[in-house]
């Protein structure tokens, strides 16, 4: 009997130990999107003003290039084709399965 209650209490300390640490990382996990975020949009925009219009040239010109570059990339880029064999190969035992499952269902071709 001294057995089966060591074992009740291991059992009820260890699902005890795990929905205790369910509830800490459920807790942990709302106070984390609780917290409110910084917007980056704002940031972005207070960025944006202080650019000046040559700065935005030399980004546009800087993208086109970014661009031309990853499409000559993509052009050189060539996938390998592996082509299907001429015969399906069907082992002996999938060839069997497959058998005696057509059988089984009653599709057997006569």
């Amino acid at each position: 009997m001294e057995l089966m209650t060591q074992t009740l209490w291991i059992t009820l300390l260890g699902m005890g130990l795990t929905f205790a640490a369910i509830v800490l990382f459920w807790g942990m996990m709302s106070l984390i999107t609780a917290i409110p975020v910084k917007e980056k949009a704002e940031e972005a925009d207070i960025e944006q003003d202080t650019i000046s219009p040559n700065d935005k040239g030399q980004k546009a010109q800087a993208a086109a290039v970014a661009v031309a570059l990853a499409l000559a990339e993509q052009e050189q880029q060539q996938v390998a084709y592996f082509p299907m064999p001429e015969t399906a190969f069907v082992s002996a035992w999938q060839l069997g399965m497959r058998t005696r499952q057509m059988y089984q269902k009653g599709n057997s071709r006569r």
